[in-house]
């Protein structure tokens, strides 16, 4: 067992050493006087918050920088500390500026943790751990809706396979190759583990792939076409494309063309300078109207993924003869 010399004690205890190890745990202090609600704060607690050091603060005075949404959670909470036995802890957001941060206040309740009617804590900046709880939640979101997706999946590819099959074995070997064309496709949008150079796949490939599976005939030769000049997508766009190609075959295959035996389907995609289209047309399906409902997650998450990660535009016309969905993303965007 290793033992501290004596003569280190001192300066292990000493306040100023104390205060810099609170400083490199990013801890910032405050107390609060109860009665008049001034607010004293350490100089770190002042950057924090956004607010020039030294001047007199109240917590009304910070209140102003809570996000309105939590506002009145957080007024609530500090009021009810003098009723709480022991420690107290709150998470909330605050705005700097244009700069948004989640912000832990912890400290001691009930009056048996106040000196002449003032209480202490601290403040942390926990916006790192925030955001990759949000970050965790949106991955369990996005993976239960594809769950989701692939049970809709195989449940519609099992239907049409058995409209289009007279035997039981013939059902068995072509709903075998169906689901064996979406594991194709999981493989085609996923990275090799230690593969060294950037992954990425042709557009052509990679949709009739995706879309093999929904065709009674194969891809080309069916009722699926696809038709788009030779390029290249990326790793990142890849993935992308397939979310929006799985969401939209999945949605045509409850509602739209891919639900009937006489509906049709192309595929096709113009290249320039500025933009390249992708235009998904239905025809021969069921009348189509547009759905009454707000917009699903599946909808959401595509619409999120086009702007942001491609840059571009997603479009929905809901024609009477069958959906045409025109899609635009940046040229640079796709082939990263």
């Amino acid at each position: 067992m290793t033992t501290t010399p004596d003569k280190l004690k001192p300066l292990l205890w000493e306040p100023k050493n104390l205060v810099r190890a609170i400083d490199s745990a990013g801890v910032t202090l405050w107390s609060w006087n109860v009665d008049t609600d001034a607010l004293a704060m350490d100089d770190h607690s002042y950057d924090l918050w956004g607010v020039p050091r030294g001047r007199d603060v109240t917590f009304e005075d910070l209140s102003a920088h809570i996000h309105p949404h939590d506002r009145d959670r957080v007024r609530a909470a500090f009021n009810a500390t003098r009723a709480v036995t022991g420690a107290f802890e709150i998470d909330f957001r605050i705005l700097v500026g244009e700069e948004l941060k989640w912000i832990s206040a912890r400290g001691q309740g009930d009056d048996a943790g106040m000196v002449q009617r003032v209480m202490f804590g601290i403040f942390i900046d926990v916006t790192g751990r925030k955001q990759a709880e949000e970050g965790r939640e949106l991955l369990a979101g996005e993976m239960s809706h594809r769950v989701k997706n692939l049970l809709a999946i195989a449940s519609g590819l099992t239907a049409i396979t058995s409209r289009s099959t007279k035997t039981v074995e013939d059902m068995a070997r072509e709903l075998t190759l169906r689901l064996t064309a979406l594991g194709r496709a999981h493989d085609l949008v996923r990275p090799v583990a230690g593969q060294t150079e950037a992954p990425s796949a042709l557009l052509g490939d990679l949709l009739t792939v995706l879309l093999a599976p929904y065709d009674d005939l194969g891809a080309f030769s069916g009722r699926i076409r696809v038709s788009v000049p030779r390029m290249s997508v990326g790793e990142s766009a890849t993935t992308i494309v397939a979310l929006i190609v799985h969401e939209l075959a999945t949605n045509s295959l409850k509602y739209g063309a891919l639900s009937v035996d006489t509906g049709m389907l192309n595929v096709s995609c113009s290249a320039h300078d500025e933009a390249v289209t992708i235009v998904w047309t239905e025809t021969g399906g069921p009348l189509v109207k547009a759905p009454e409902e707000p917009k699903g997650y599946g909808s959401k998450l595509i619409e999120r993924s086009v702007n942001g990660h491609l840059r571009g535009a997603i479009k929905y016309d809901w024609l009477e003869a069958g959906l045409v969905v025109t899609l635009k993303v940046d040229p640079e965007r796709l082939g990263t």
